[in-house]
């Protein structure tokens, strides 16, 4: 049985993972390594499709060369296993015919024992009884004989055993595999044991599809699958990790980088937030230039460019932290000019500096899954690799110091344009006289259909605004983005719209409520 991994195009096949390395908690999934490489990762099962019901589908949608490698690849496998399995059973075939000739002849010579025994017999009845006694023990002594070497002769091929040949082939069966039959995927037919008669499919390959994300352009990115991916032999670094800022996405990344098993210091402006990771195997500074100077790598994650700004420059921070070959990684979503101004006073001290701002949510950060846009200094992003395995489903690199925070606010930008319409249609169909309701379950049946549709239209209609993304930072980034939009004197009127009517729902006290909170713009 084959299958498609929905997020991404690349081939896997299920192996047994490491005695050492532990499930992701809470997750059904099961170990992969990535196929033609050495690359690892524990894959959710409900992001399968079955392959050959969706390859042709997946050709049409991606056009991608590496995504055609990758069938290439799987296909050029295929062939050989069944050229393999065929003439595997070919020589089962010429064993089983020899042994069908053998056991003929076995007859034939068993036949005309059993003539001469009868002459035999014959010829003893003209004689005393001791003799029939004697040829009856002989003949009684034949007979128990006989069963027990037909066994003998089968037991070292027994019934539905593979040919010596396809040993090398075989990757015994994830356990997990087996837990999760019942789950998500219980309606897929997996492939059958090695004692049930194979068909259509190779019970020791099991390829998927995972896309690479980088695209024909001058960046670069480092692929997860997970937040427990392992890829190849890369194990968590033995650098000591810094990490200052422990908010809705700070707390998650810190908690993927602790279960990879990297040695973290953290610090947060309220103390009592260091608590948790304490308990978990996190050491705790007590400055930001406490953690630089002791640390090889020093990630921060703050709300807004003041807040980056006075965590480097301010008193007891990072700056003061900063030597020769230390380095500073920011992930804050700030403006290029921001971001500039910090690495210069990195970079002047000797240190190294990379900014790396995350796409995604709290439950993203939570799950390991963000997304990291890179730039600065690439040494430094390829010593990160680890870290951003953890914390991260993909990593790019986009080149010198300020694209990253560029293209962070673009993303951003379209994706608070999107929740402000989405706040706006959901408000038309109220005051139409429109299901709500029914106006999602066309969405989700539609083109538009996301995850992020979904949950922020169920946050609409529980009234659930719990934070996920607060709407203040999104509002802020809209502001950012906008600006970045006036120094290329480039117009941005959605942005432009979107950003008033967050400033409307900021106004009405949703400042600290998820992002979804701007439908209350509409109905005040």
């Amino acid at each position: 049985m084959y299958f498609i991994l929905t997020f991404t195009f690349n081939c896997l096949q299920i192996v047994n993972p490491p005695k050492d390395l532990k499930k992701p908690r809470g997750k059904k999934c099961f170990f992969v390594k990535f196929f033609g490489t050495e690359d690892h990762a524990w894959i959710k099962v409900e992001q399968l499709k079955p392959y050959h019901l969706h390859k042709e589908e997946m050709i049409k949608i991606n056009k991608g060369k590496r995504f055609q490698q990758a069938v290439d690849a799987v296909e050029e496998f295929l062939r050989k296993t069944k050229g393999k399995d065929q003439a595997s059973s070919h020589n089962s075939s010429e064993e089983k015919n020899r042994r069908n000739s053998s056991e003929e002849r076995g007859k034939q010579s068993a036949g005309e024992e059993k003539r001469k025994a009868s002459l035999s017999e014959g010829k003893l009845k003209k004689g005393t009884g001791e003799g029939k006694k004697r040829v009856s023990s002989v003949s009684s002594e034949r007979g128990s004989k006989s069963p027990l070497k037909r066994t003998q002769d089968q037991s070292p091929r027994k019934r539905g055993r593979p040919p010596k040949d396809e040993k090398d082939l075989t990757i015994p069966e994830s356990s997990t595999v087996k837990r999760v039959m019942t789950g998500t995927v219980a309606g897929f037919k997996w492939p059958p044991s090695v004692s049930e008669p194979v068909k259509d499919s190779d019970p020791h390959f099991h390829p998927f599809l995972l896309s690479q994300t980088e695209k024909e352009t001058g960046s670069t990115s480092i692929q997860a699958a997970d937040s427990t991916a392992v890829n190849g032999s890369i194990t968590p670094t033995d650098k000591k990790i810094g990490f200052l800022g422990l908010g809705l996405m700070g707390s998650g990344i810190v908690s993927n980088l602790l279960k990879m098993g990297h040695t973290v210091t953290v610090w947060n402006r309220t103390a009592e937030k260091c608590d948790l990771f304490i308990q978990e195997g996190a050491r705790l500074g007590r400055t930001p230039a406490e953690v630089v100077s002791t640390c090889d790598i020093t990630f921060a994650c703050v709300s807004d460019p003041k807040a980056a700004k006075d965590l480097v420059l301010g008193p007891s921070g990072v700056l003061q932290g900063i030597r020769p070959g230390k380095c500073y990684v920011d992930m804050s979503t700030v403006d290029a000019d921001t971001v500039t101004e910090l690495a210069q006073v990195i970079v002047s001290r000797g240190g190294r500096f990379l900014e790396a701002p995350v796409s995604g949510n709290q439950q993203l950060s939570n799950d390991g899954m963000l997304v990291i846009l890179a730039a600065g200094d690439r040494g430094l992003y390829e010593d990160c690799s680890s870290c951003f395995q953890a914390m991260g489903k993909t990593s790019f690199f986009l080149g010198e110091v300020g694209n990253a925070a560029k293209m962070m606010l673009i993303v951003n930008m379209v994706q608070g344009s999107f929740m402000a319409t989405i706040a706006e249609g959901l408000t038309l169909a109220q005051v139409t006289g429109q299901s709500q309701q029914t106006l999602l379950d066309i969405l989700n049946q539609g083109q538009l259909a996301s995850i992020f549709l979904d949950q922020k239209c169920q946050n609409i209609l529980q009234g659930n605004f719990k934070p996920d993304f607060y709407l203040k930072y999104i509002q802020k980034d809209l502001r950012l983005a906008i600006a970045l939009g006036d120094s290329v004197n480039h117009p941005t009127p959605m942005a432009a719209a979107a950003n008033e009517v967050y400033k409307r729902a900021k106004a009405l006290d949703q400042s600290d409520n998820d992002m979804s909170a701007v439908y209350r713009a509409y109905i005040h």
